[in-house]
């Protein structure tokens, strides 16, 4: 039996439409459809039949209605009788009503990319044939319509901006029209049609939908359009308004080229092939073994034979476990680099690691990936990269056995040893010909011999013999014998090194010495800007030089103008500049590395922050031969720090040569946006011990102040009051008023997230008199809305209300929309304490406007849960939650924890 409340109240039986009696008998019909599954009580169904004026015998009237509901249903439909009321004992799946919320509810899947969400909101909203519970009389039918409807403009937002997220303009701009000559005065309705019809390159169109509605508003209510629909006017005519990123999960395909020439090695593959085609073998692979006997080439030959069966990605991760010239890739590194191969948007990604982790691993559960692990230090560095999904197979490469993952985490051992001959002659057969192998067989037994049979120093010596057909391979044997003299020693080591000296002389001089400076870069790769500051040499020799270390198979070029060793060859480069190149030489290398990195980054944080007014950096003219990059854009200055992101870090890292104090201030306000919380720490302590052994106050206070902000995100609060309060003691020395009264702001949001609110407000008003005393409006601000706040938390309501309005009139005035959100929200709460509800609601709903506008989303959803509850408080519990549902939506999106405890308030 199915069950219709849009459009009126029908009832099909087998497809058959019955009749279903009077306009009254209906609308009990429908007080108990509305609460499937759930008995309704009789004062509950008096009220919503007849509202306030029931007549005097309404409880018999309503029992003969319930009585022709049981024959009109029949006896495969219970309307049962419980001591608290009546129960309508049918799935709430057979009433289209609620067969809309849970399509609408289940597009809120944190899993769901925009395609989903698009889909599953399309459904529900098909099932929308009319407007629910039409024609039937009273109040309570009308409160039904009122807030279904609001449902239903929920879910249509939500559906639009999943479509504008897919590019869909024409979809969004063919069927909004209808729906906004329903809802006229909906302004989100009317600022997504005009960011679609922008987007499809109509922005005059869009500007005439503005001025169309603007007089609308104006006529019916009397008002102007609100923030948002204003902003994305504005937007509009500065040429500003951004593009939609799609939220889908991106699928990955980062599998490195195969290894050309890979032979032998059957039983291994076959092994592989037991692993990890058996979910009850744990579905992870450690591939073991020596340097350079071709565990990485083995992993991806098997990758690339199995990829079809991972169709939602291949991701290949690089742990640089035994890098000798830079520092294995962290745990806290390494998941983000996961989230990012995924397309997660910043705004979703937490703070702490163990979320992170959570997030990583909720991402592919359901999902089949291919996760290749390689140059893995030890089961620690792995161990939180494991998906745990059934789906997903894991391979591990290292030198090391890995016993911990093999006892713990049920992988399953790989052990690879030297080429067999018979292997390493077929690896030469396949690089230099049938024909020429079997013409000179003991010389090519002797190459094997003094390459150790490693699959790297075959390959390098193949490549020179391709190189110099004109040598025989007698000839190059004994060459490689010659060097033996020089490079005394029997272990495998030795002998790869010889092979790569070989290689190396025969480079011609000027790319021999770039290929000894790039060993003095800690990796894990550069890009041709950084080499050409690197060389101080011209862009067009450098890129010359650089395809000359390409094709003597010394260097790789792993994506278009990114260059990258083996880390053998890295050892082997770093060891020759060494020996090459005095002490004073190599500074000097160094100094132009990092001035590249360093300017660079100053151009690109210029970019994504506009105010710094806490600058505490001076740079100094760039070496000659330095040719900084020069972002000219947000998204190409964010794009420089994401693509360079692990070559800084490692800079940071190993940079004993030179200070790195400057590189580290570049980088804090990219690490922050990212939510890098871990890595902000690292490179902050960095930063602090450089600043200290300067002796640069100003320095000193900066680098203390950034690295307990850090702390603060993590919850380590009492490393942070040491650091800012080293901070503060450093401001107030040098007397930089500014950034002491930076310091107090942070301290004051540092005792809030404690709720030592006295404390706390002493701080914020030291912070509001520092900034006044320095002129400086947007700190003046916003420590305004933070003494109104602690105010509001001390129950002083008036003086939180007059500091709270004085700091958004200021915020207006300098256009600070994040400090204008920010205060919104501090009144909104305000004005619930005092009592006055529609003015909260206001607050909290500009507020959640502004949020959204600046992308910052978890106060988005902190704010709308605020709203939700003044919609509770003020009996309204449809608005509530829908408000509450909204919050868990952006919640779930960014992986919060906070998500749980919401959704089980909404289920209660």
């Amino acid at each position: 039996m199915e069950f219709r409340l849009f459009g009126g109240v029908d009832v099909l039986s087998a497809g058959r439409l019955l009749e279903a009696g009077s306009p009254r008998q209906r609308l009990v019909l429908a007080a108990l459809l509305v609460d499937p599954g759930r008995a309704v009580t009789i004062e509950t169904l008096i009220d919503r039949v007849w509202d306030d004026d029931p007549p005097p015998a309404a409880r018999n009237v309503l029992y003969a209605h319930l009585s022709r509901i049981r024959r009109l249903l029949g006896p495969d439909v219970k309307v049962e009788r419980r001591h608290t009321g009546y129960l309508l004992g049918i799935d709430p799946d057979q009433v289209d009503l609620h067969r809309f919320w849970q399509l609408a509810d289940r597009a809120n899947n944190p899993e769901y990319g925009a395609q989903d969400r698009a889909s599953q909101l399309a459904k529900a909203l098909e099932l929308w044939q009319g407007t629910p519970l039409a024609n039937l009389p009273g109040a309570w039918a009308a409160q039904v319509r009122d807030r279904w409807d609001r449902r239903r403009v929920d879910a249509v937002v939500q559906w639009a901006e999943s479509e504008l997220r897919l590019g869909n303009t024409a979809t969004v701009i063919a069927e909004l029209p209808d729906l906004i000559a329903e809802y006229p005065l909906v302004e989100p309705l009317e600022a997504l049609l005009m960011r679609a019809l922008h987007a499809a390159g109509r922005p005059a169109e869009a500007l005439d939908r503005y001025a169309l509605v603007q007089r609308r508003l104006v006529e019916e209510l009397g008002a102007d359009p609100g923030i948002e629909l204003s902003e994305v006017h504005r937007a509009i005519l500065r040429g500003e308004l951004p593009v939609q990123p799609a939220a889908r999960l991106a699928v990955p395909a980062q599998l490195p080229p195969d290894t050309f020439g890979f032979t032998g090695r059957v039983s291994h593959l076959r092994r592989l092939d037991d692993i990890l085609g058996n979910a009850e073998q744990g579905g992870i692979a450690v591939v073991s073994g020596t340097a350079g006997v071709g565990k990485t080439a083995l992993a991806l030959r098997w990758a690339h034979q199995a990829r079809d069966r991972f169709p939602d990605g291949q991701i290949y991760l690089n742990l640089r476990g035994f890098d000798p010239g830079g520092t294995p890739v962290s745990p806290a590194e390494a998941v983000r680099i996961l989230l990012d191969a995924f397309a997660v948007e910043p705004d979703r990604i937490p703070a702490g690691l163990e979320a992170q982790i959570g997030l990583y691993r909720s991402l592919v559960a359901d999902r089949r990936v291919l996760i290749v692990l390689d140059n893995v230090a030890d089961a620690d560095q792995a161990r939180p990269l494991l998906p745990g999904a059934r789906g997903c197979r894991v391979v591990v490469t290292s030198r090391n056995q890995l016993r911990g993952l093999l006892t713990a985490d049920g992988a399953q051992p790989v052990t690879l040893d030297l080429l067999s001959l018979s292997e390493a002659r077929s690896l030469l057969a396949q690089r230099l010909g049938a024909d020429r192998v079997s013409a000179e067989p003991a010389a090519v037994d002797d190459i094997i011999t003094h390459c150790a049979r490693l699959p790297l120093a075959l390959s390098i010596v193949a490549a020179r013999a391709v190189t110099y057909p004109e040598f025989s391979l007698e000839v190059l044997a004994s060459e490689l014998r010659a060097g033996l003299d020089e490079f005394a020693g029997a272990d495998s080591a030795t002998d790869v090194r010889v092979v790569f000296s070989w290689s190396y002389l025969r480079l011609s001089p000027d790319a021999a010495r770039l290929f000894r400076l790039l060993g003095l870069h800690p990796g894990p790769d550069i890009g041709l800007p950084a080499a050409v500051s690197l060389a101080a040499e011209a862009p067009r020799q450098v890129r010359r030089l650089l395809g000359e270390l390409c094709a003597a198979h010394l260097l790789t070029e792993h994506a278009p103008g990114r260059y990258a060793f083996h880390d053998l060859l890295r050892a082997y480069a770093g060891e020759l500049a060494v020996t090459e190149h005095p002490e004073s030489e190599r500074r000097e290398v160094w100094r132009r590395m990092l001035d590249h990195y360093v300017h660079t980054g100053y151009l690109a944080d210029g970019l994504l922050n506009t105010r710094r007014d806490d600058d505490p950096t001076v740079l100094a003219p760039v070496s000659p031969g330095v040719v900084p990059e020069c972002p000219s854009s947000y998204d190409e200055g964010l794009g420089w720090f994401t693509t360079e992101q692990a070559v800084l870090l490692s800079i940071v890292r190993t940079a004993s040569a030179v200070d790195p104090w400057q590189l580290v201030w570049t980088m804090t306000r990219f690490l922050a946006y990212r939510g890098l919380w871990q890595e902000s720490l690292e490179a902050l302590g960095v930063a602090v011990a450089a600043a200290e052994r300067s002796g640069d106050q100003a320095r000193q206070a900066f680098a203390y102040r950034y690295l307990g902000c850090a702390q603060i995100r993590l919850g380590q609060y009492d490393d942070a009051a040491v650091q800012l309060q080293a901070a503060l003691d450093r401001y107030l020395a040098s007397g930089d008023t500014v950034g002491a009264a930076h310091t107090h702001r942070h301290l004051a949001w540092m005792l809030d997230r404690q709720a030592a609110h006295a404390e706390a407000l002493k701080h914020a008003e030291l912070a509001l008199a520092l900034f006044e005393s320095a002129g400086h409006r947007a700190g003046q601000a916003r420590s305004l809305n933070a003494v109104g706040w602690f105010h509001a938390m001390l129950g002083d309501y008036t003086d939180a209300l007059r500091n709270c309005e004085l700091a958004l009139e200021l915020q207006a005035s300098l256009a600070d929309r994040f400090g204008q959100a920010e205060t919104l929200d501090s009144l909104g709460y305000i004005q619930q304490r005092l009592g006055r509800l529609p003015e909260a609601m206001d607050c909290y709903e500009r507020g959640v406007a502004l949020f959204q506008a600046v992308g910052d989303r978890y106060n988005e959803a902190d704010t709308l849960v605020s709203l939700g509850d003044v919609h509770h408080a003020a009996g309204d519990d449809s608005a509530a939650r829908i408000a509450w549902a909204r919050a868990v939506d952006v919640l779930e999106r960014l992986g919060h924890p906070d998500a749980d405890a919401l959704r089980a308030r909404l289920e209660s």
